[in-house]
């Protein structure tokens, strides 16, 4: 199996849910370093992965999303200070622990995930640890997707259960019903619900849009109106829909025996550890993997 994290999930976690008071040998906070570690500590012990990697994000502002459509993404709040000065630790931890890293000014963690999962899933299982639904796209028979706070493993078919559309279909969800956490606008008026009705009625965007005229006489409420917002929102269905998808051929230079797990580097732990000030419970974790 190869497993992929989606790193920022679960250092934002961290971060939010430990106390500041976790604090390094010079007085900065490093909660979210702490728990980033010990989580990767605890998936490396519980798993034992053959094959390994970690997407980190650092194109909030600078994605190629952004020059598509500027508002994209604008709602989030930038990391805070404190934060923004514990990521390239988290980085380094993950390297220190023997797993390959992977960013990018240009492309998401989503991009690099898919872009990973599809140059080295032919032929083995893909696990994607994230909680972040829009990875759920990148799902085919075998595959896992792992929200790993939830305890909540989910494959083609709980997905399409609980999304009504296969994972296949989940852009041309998003670029009818937009989502409001990445500021994809979609088309207005259209829900999550009414999208994936559309899309049980329909092979995908496209054929909802080749259909029109057909939209008004489907079992819908307020399907006359439904057809009239669908007219009206072309343009931006079709944007939204290039917004949600994640690119899986993005140039990027990697092997399979670069992602495989073969253990921590010693040195780099002992270094990190003793200038984060972390304590003895951590590292015998880490001694025991």
């Amino acid at each position: 199996m190869l497993y992929l994290v989606d790193a920022s999930v679960y250092i934002f976690r961290a971060y939010f849910s430990l106390p500041d008071s976790i604090r390094d040998r010079s007085g900065h906070p490093v909660q979210a370093v702490y728990g980033f570690t010990r989580f990767l500590v605890e998936l490396l012990a519980r798993e034992q992965p053959r094959y390994l990697a970690c997407a980190f994000d650092e194109s909030l502002t600078s994605s190629f999303r952004n020059r598509i459509y500027p508002p994209y993404k604008a709602n989030r709040v930038l990391p805070p200070p404190e934060l923004e000065q514990q990521l390239k630790a988290c980085r380094r931890a993950a390297r220190a622990l023997g797993i390959a890293t992977f960013a990018s000014k240009r492309y998401e963690a989503d991009d690099l995930i898919g872009t990973l999962a599809r140059r080295h899933g032919r032929g083995r299982a893909v696990v994607i640890v994230s909680r972040d639904k829009d990875l759920a796209q990148l799902v085919r028979e075998g595959d896992v997707f792992w929200d790993y706070g939830a305890g909540e493993r989910h494959d083609v078919q709980s997905i399409t259960s609980k999304l009504g559309v296969p994972p296949a279909r989940i852009p041309d969800l998003l670029g009818l019903a937009g989502d409001a956490v990445d500021n994809i606008p979609g088309v207005a008026g259209i829900g999550v619900k009414t999208a994936a009705a559309l899309l049980q009625a329909f092979e995908d965007l496209d054929d909802v849009y080749a259909n029109l005229d057909r939209v008004a006489a489907l079992p819908l409420r307020g399907a006359v109106g439904i057809a009239a917002r669908l007219a009206a929102g072309r343009d931006l269905a079709s944007l939204s829909r290039e917004l949600a998808t994640i690119h899986c051929d993005i140039p990027l230079k990697t092997t399979l025996a670069e992602l495989r797990w073969t253990g921590i580097n010693t040195r780099a732990v002992n270094r990190l550890l003793n200038e984060l000030g972390f304590g003895a419970s951590l590292r015998r974790q880490i001694e025991r993997l």
